[in-house]
């Protein structure tokens, strides 16, 4: 593995006005044995559902060709050779970004009829060497597509976009021929220069919320924004049951406190050993955020303490069905969710003593095991966010 750094991908979105379903399309992949990520946006022709399914069927054969190792002349040949052309215009229905990195670190992007991608190497503009790639062959013969490679620098971003960002404003008096790709780049270089560390989720709603405001709140079409962001991983650990053994309470007290990242402590038990292996006081919340989980409680030094099981269930549920527009509630389940989602690398350590607590038998089966759920919990960490997990027994 060459790359030292983490690879942060988010898109943010808004509909045409009036419409209740977005006409663009992101998808993106993780495959965790070949450690690559591939990022496709399509930008479906019109709005509402006809352009919602155009872009879901080129966005899903995009992102299965390029993951199939296809080059990039074959790749942009059978897409385009299966996309379904409009019958009165002859145009093909719907535009599309490839970005795909592979382990070494390499990019290669292709693209086809959306606006050029802008790659930031901190907050200045880096422009790779941009190739046409002409279909030779099919109903697409003639047609132009860009593509380039380059490999990414820490803290190199890369800002893909519909037309809906780089058109909007179109007609304004600011913006006569609408907000244009200089514009979007410079407006993406200054908040990076004010705040070097902005994440990918921020940096894609900010640039979708301008484009927004650039059509006066009435978006004229979809608006999609989707950034890859390179940079130092940040890490989480989570402790979640005591060790097996009790000579390695202290060893695991010494692992939290050595760690370089947040610790959230998942357990009474768990919580108690680290305490008192460090000597400091366990302080109980009594306020309850969640009736239907005990409070959190606060330990020096320690980002969060909560009880175990119940708890990490809550959280497995609240992640099956949470997505970048949900909002996270104070409980403790949700805060775990959140430190989660602001981390990239989870690391789990997980105690492998029987507590005597969950024998009762009335108790359903699936408390006694925690590693079911944390498992549940790294799948889906894994598939749809992106996140790199590891777990250890203790």
């Amino acid at each position: 593995m060459n790359r030292n750094f983490f690879i942060e991908v988010n898109s943010q979105q808004r509909n045409h006005d009036g419409e209740r379903i977005c006409g663009d399309v992101f998808l993106n992949r993780y495959m965790k044995e070949e450690n690559r990520v591939i990022a496709v946006l399509s930008d479906g022709m019109g709005h509402g559902v006809k352009a919602n399914i155009l872009a879901t069927l080129t966005a899903t054969m995009a992102l299965n060709f390029t993951r199939e190792h296809k080059d990039v002349d074959r790749i942009a040949e059978i897409i385009m050779n299966t996309l379904p052309v409009c019958s009165e215009r002859k145009i093909s229905y719907s535009t599309f970004t490839i970005v795909d990195i592979e382990s070494s670190g390499k990019v290669t992007i292709l693209e086809y009829d959306n606006p050029q991608t802008v790659i930031l190497r901190g907050n200045q503009v880096f422009d790779p060497d941009w190739e046409k790639v002409v279909l030779n062959k099919g109903k697409h013969a003639g047609k132009v597509l860009k593509n380039c490679s380059f490999m990414p620098e820490k803290e190199d971003r890369i800002i893909f976009c519909s037309d809906g960002v780089s058109q909007s404003g179109m007609g304004s008096e600011s913006y006569p021929f609408g907000w244009e790709r200089d514009n979007i780049a410079h407006f993406a270089a200054t908040l990076v220069s004010s705040e070097a560390s902005i994440s990918a989720m921020m940096l894609a709603g900010k640039i979708v919320n301008m484009a927004h405001k650039n059509d006066a709140y009435k978006a004229k079409d979809d608006i999609s924004c989707a950034i890859i962001y390179f940079r130092e991983p940040r890490q989480l650990l989570i402790c979640t049951g005591p060790p097996y053994e009790k000579e390695k309470d202290k060893e695991l007290a010494n692992r939290v406190l050595g760690y370089k990242g947040k610790v959230i402590l998942s357990g009474g038990t768990t919580a108690d050993i680290v305490a008192r292996e460090l000597n400091r006081e366990i302080v109980d919340e009594l306020i309850f955020e969640d009736p239907e989980l005990p409070p959190e409680s606060f330990l020096e030094g320690i980002d969060l303490v909560t009880e175990g099981i119940l708890t990490l269930q809550k959280v497995n549920e609240i992640l099956k069905t949470y997505n970048n527009s949900v909002r996270l509630g104070k409980g403790p389940a949700d805060k775990i969710v959140r430190l989660i989602m602001e981390s990239d690398e989870i690391h789990f350590i997980i105690g492998t003593r029987i507590n005597i607590a969950h024998q009762d038998p009335n108790l359903p089966v699936e408390l006694e095991i925690r590693r079911t759920v944390v498992k549940r919990i790294a799948r889906l960490l894994e598939e749809k966010w992106l996140k790199k997990v590891t777990f250890e027994y203790i």
